[in-house]
């Protein structure tokens, strides 16, 4: 459970995605979590989650009429690890074609599709394995296939083969996982919070680097 010691993890909260569930699911890997939309609380922050449910430009909408996402890519700038979940993930990069389209945060090059499933049908929601595509501090510990818990029509497309992380298969492969080859920025297209013990292993491995950067 949750100790003092832990690092102060803030869930945005732009009104979209299970903030609670994600927080709760933080405490008890050891984090200090909190869920808000306070600048000067996600600026005191040492990880950033940013979840989501939902589609693409009402999130995008949401996050410009807050202001956070300048205040993302202050932090982002900062290297304050940044880990995005489900839509939260597909936000990261640079555009989606989602409803007409809209442009993203642009952290990771790449843009956001439909899931081409050779017939299989949409939403992919159930539990689906992902296999690691390289080594990573946010799934240290875990094995080299695990099943996480999807819920999604689009995925994103990574532009840099080196961002991609893990993958998953419904009628063809998709990227499940990435993440900055350089920097601490993470991205899940499942949801941890609700994918049992291998889910918590990750968000404990996320709390693991925030506490690393930090000290």
């Amino acid at each position: 459970m949750s100790g003092p010691g832990g690092p102060l993890i803030a869930v945005v909260d732009y009104g979209m995605g299970n903030r609670r569930s994600v927080e709760k699911a933080l405490a008890h890997v050891g984090a200090r979590a909190t869920v808000s939309a306070e600048p000067a609380v996600l600026r005191s922050a040492e990880g950033l989650v940013l979840p989501g449910v939902g589609a693409f430009p009402r999130a995008m909408a949401n996050l410009r009429e807050l202001s956070l996402d300048e205040l993302l890519r202050e932090r982002m700038a900062e290297g304050v690890p940044l880990l995005g979940l489900c839509l939260g993930m597909q936000l990261l990069f640079e555009s989606s074609t989602e409803l007409g389209g809209a442009s993203g945060l642009g952290f990771l090059r790449g843009t956001v599709d439909r899931l081409e499933t050779g017939g299989l049908k949409l939403p992919h929601i159930g539990w689906n394995r992902v296999t690691w595509r390289r080594s990573s501090e946010l799934t240290s510990g875990l094995p080299a296939q695990c099943a996480f818990y999807h819920v999604h029509t689009f995925v994103p497309r990574p532009a840099e083969q080196q961002d991609l992380l893990g993958t998953g298969d419904y009628g063809g492969d998709f990227a499940s996982a990435v993440a900055h080859p350089e920097r601490p920025l993470y991205g899940v297209q499942f949801h941890p919070e609700k994918s049992s013990g291998h889910g918590l292993r990750l968000l404990g491995n996320f709390a693991a680097v925030c506490a690393r950067v930090t000290a």
